[in-house]
């Protein structure tokens, strides 16, 4: 047994041994901007933590307008988590609101992101290898929160670790199969830069980062010829938008849809795409079956 593998077994024995008062301490209440990071914060936090995320499932964060309720949920909140880079544009006014006094983390502090001129791509949760460094923000803070527990979210966090790169991996093994000149795909808005420089991917979009942006009537021609000329070879809608521009475009060049990616919301619970790991795969199984079809 390596070293790294006989540290995380003793903690997964303090775990299992945890003293019982520490285990009635009432969970940490954590908010999450959206549903994926509402995910990472439970895959690590297990039953020590109770999180809600303000942008549900299928929902749009881009163009969220958050509630009273949500006022009242940042107020009480031992943990804020949001991604940064622009992506929730209205959190500073409900944090201000909120008269918040909680731990605010941005999951995305320490990333470089992609950049068009001044401005950010936030969607970086698209690589897994960054989410990596989420996971590891997000474990921290909570160990810093509740030190009675930190072994707990270490193991969370280490396992969870794994289970990225195995996804990585299993993206690579299965882009090798994808000759480079079908690496080209049309999505609704330009959300998947960060899984394009991972993998290797050309996107194209007629809506830029955000999905309040307007797709211009050059960009959406620009799309359709480049579908007619066969340089683009899947379409694709996603869960948080209107599938109609894309289902036109696909039409006017001769392409059918693909299917549908997930994009900056997860899917209900218990569907494929309900978890993190289980969106990523889900997009993974829909690109590869259309782009390698004939």
């Amino acid at each position: 047994m390596s070293l790294k593998h006989a540290i995380l077994a003793m903690l997964s024995a303090l775990v299992l041994h945890a003293a019982p008062a520490a285990a009635q301490d009432p969970p940490l209440r954590v908010v999450a901007s959206f549903s994926i990071l509402a995910d990472l914060a439970s895959q690590i936090g297990g039953d020590r933590v109770t999180v809600q995320s303000l942008v549900g499932r299928d929902a749009d964060a881009h163009v969220y307008e958050p509630r009273p309720a949500d006022v009242v949920a940042v107020a009480n909140a031992h943990l804020l988590l949001t991604n940064g880079l622009g992506f929730e544009g209205w959190m500073d006014r409900l944090v201000e609101s909120s008269a918040f006094k909680g731990r605010w983390v941005v999951a995305a502090a320490d990333i470089k992101p992609l950049q068009s001129g001044s401005d950010d791509d936030p969607h970086a949760w698209q690589d897994p290898r960054i989410v990596i460094r989420y996971v590891n923000r997000i474990s921290a803070t909570l160990a810093a929160l509740r030190p009675a527990d930190a072994a707990l979210f270490a193991v969370n966090a280490e396992r969870y670790r794994r289970q990225l790169l195995a996804l990585d991996a299993d993206i690579r093994r299965a882009v090798e199969s994808l000759p480079p000149a079908r690496r080209r795909f049309v999505t609704s808005h330009d959300a998947f830069g960060y899984f394009a420089r991972a993998y290797g991917f050309t996107i194209l979009a007629p809506q830029g980062w955000s999905t309040d942006d307007e797709a211009s009537a050059k960009d959406v021609a620009a799309l359709i010829r480049q579908l007619r000329d066969g340089q683009v070879h899947g379409v694709f809608i996603e869960n948080i938008t209107d599938p109609r521009l894309v289902q036109q475009i696909a039409a006017e060049g001769g392409a059918r849809v693909g299917g549908r990616l997930y994009s900056d919301a997860l899917a209900q619970p218990g569907a494929p795409a309900g978890t993190y790991l289980g969106m990523m795969r889900h997009n993974l199984d829909t690109l590869m079956a259309a782009l390698l079809a004939p």
